[in-house]
């Protein structure tokens, strides 16, 4: 049996999102453990044109969600990018979690050919369900889940391949 979409997209994101909880567990850990206020983590970039940790960790939420939504041609489901702290940042994650556990399997396989179009500002994009996936989303995904590892582990947070991974 082939590959279905759902199998690329779903089970991917929420071992992704997972992971990334596990970081944000160390890098709370980190923080309360030397003294340091996890606004400071909150706020790190690797550079001053990047965005910081919490929009890292908004993106990664955003692109597993939007994805399914689009795919599965569901109601977009809006999370405001207010979160400054930890626990704020897990509970989007859990929220992120739900929402693709919820999706039905049959919402997204068989969506390979179809027209899927990303909406950005002043564009939009189109692709195929496939294209998507595989040209877009899974890369913007761990681009997103790897920036906030990169930043966590700039700031000396004890994190390595394997946290990264979620325990393999």
């Amino acid at each position: 049996m082939a590959t279905q979409l759902y199998d690329l997209t779903v089970p991917l994101f929420i071992r992704g999102l997972r992971s990334l909880s596990g970081l944000l567990d160390k890098g709370e850990a980190f923080a309360t453990d030397k003294g340091i206020d996890s606004v400071t983590l909150m706020q790190a970039t690797l550079i001053e044109d990047m965005k910081p940790l919490t929009a890292q960790v908004q993106f990664a939420c955003d692109t597993a969600k939007g994805t399914v939504t689009r795919l599965g041609e569901l109601e977009p489901v809006a999370m405001a990018d207010t979160e400054q702290s930890f626990a704020e940042l897990q509970d989007r994650i859990a929220r992120t979690i739900v929402l693709l556990e919820a999706v039905p399997r049959e919402k997204i396989d068989g969506r390979e050919d179809a027209q899927v179009v990303l909406k950005v500002p002043g564009a939009e994009i189109p692709f195929t369900g496939r294209s998507h996936v595989l040209t877009f989303a899974l890369p913007n995904f761990y681009f997103h889940v790897t920036t906030a590892y990169a930043l966590l582990r700039q700031a000396g947070v004890p994190v390595g391949k394997m946290d990264y991974l979620g325990g393999v």
